[in-house]
């Protein structure tokens, strides 16, 4: 069930729950996130592995975009909007910047923000489908998957009753680092210049975290996915760098 949670909750894949899940179960789909990442991911790289020769990068880095909005639903790019318009129209006060963040409405500074990591998401996949670098389809979703029990665990949930608090509350916190250490094993499996990589994203991690916690005191639902779409994009553009 917990992972049935996270295929539902993450993808657009024709996921379908037989029963209402519990709140424990909720927690612990947290835990399969990062093996959705690497189940997005796989299916990425094999598009672009039977695409590859037969469309011209330009075009392919196009639709490989495309498809990563597809099967995430734009779940993550959705909380990055409401993220960037808070966090310009809250002027550092907490209660503006969540309620800003609640509304559904899209404002400039979201619409900007959402057009400009797209264009360098679009544009890195250009430069690595160029080089050949399959992999990074792979790694980036796999990736950014990873953050997100990560900054529940060390982050306190500020959004009584949303989407995340149980998530959040049930979380098996001391299961959770076995969990990432597997998968980070298995990244390093690409490379020993990953660690660099992997550094980086924790130094950024770090950083995007504490500034959460100045702003908001904790984390939500939308600013954890404005944190992934971050940490996505930036992957790729660690990669170019990296290898």
């Amino acid at each position: 069930m917990p992972l049935m949670i996270a295929l539902q909750f993450l993808t657009r894949l024709p996921v379908t729950l037989w029963r209402m899940p519990r709140p424990d179960e909720q927690g612990r789909s947290l835990l399969w996130y990062p093996l959705v990442g690497l189940l997005l991911g796989g299916l990425l790289w094999l598009a672009g592995w039977l695409l590859q020769g037969h469309v011209e990068p330009l075009l392919l880095a196009a639709l490989l975009l495309a498809l990563w909005v597809w099967l995430s639903g734009g779940l993550h790019l959705d909380g990055l909007a409401d993220t960037a318009d808070a966090w310009v129209g809250g002027y550092g006060d907490p209660e503006r910047t969540l309620r800003i963040m609640k509304d559904p409405a899209c404002g400039p500074i979201g619409v900007i923000t959402l057009v400009l990591l797209l264009l360098l998401k679009w544009a890195a996949l250009h430069a690595l489908l160029q080089q050949q670098m399959l992999s990074a389809l792979l790694l980036a979703p796999w990736l950014g998957r990873c953050s997100l029990p990560l900054l529940f665990a060390l982050t306190p949930y500020v959004r009584p009753g949303g989407l995340g608090s149980a998530l959040a509350e049930h979380l098996p916190r001391a299961e959770l680092p076995w969990v990432l250490g597997l998968h980070g094993l298995l990244m390093l499996l690409f490379g020993w210049s990953l660690l660099l990589l992997l550094g980086l994203l924790l130094v950024v991690f770090w950083y995007l975290r504490r500034q959460l916690l100045a702003r908001l005191g904790g984390t939500t639902g939308d600013t954890a996915g404005a944190l992934l779409e971050i940490i996505e994009v930036l992957a790729l553009l660690g990669l170019l760098l990296v290898f």
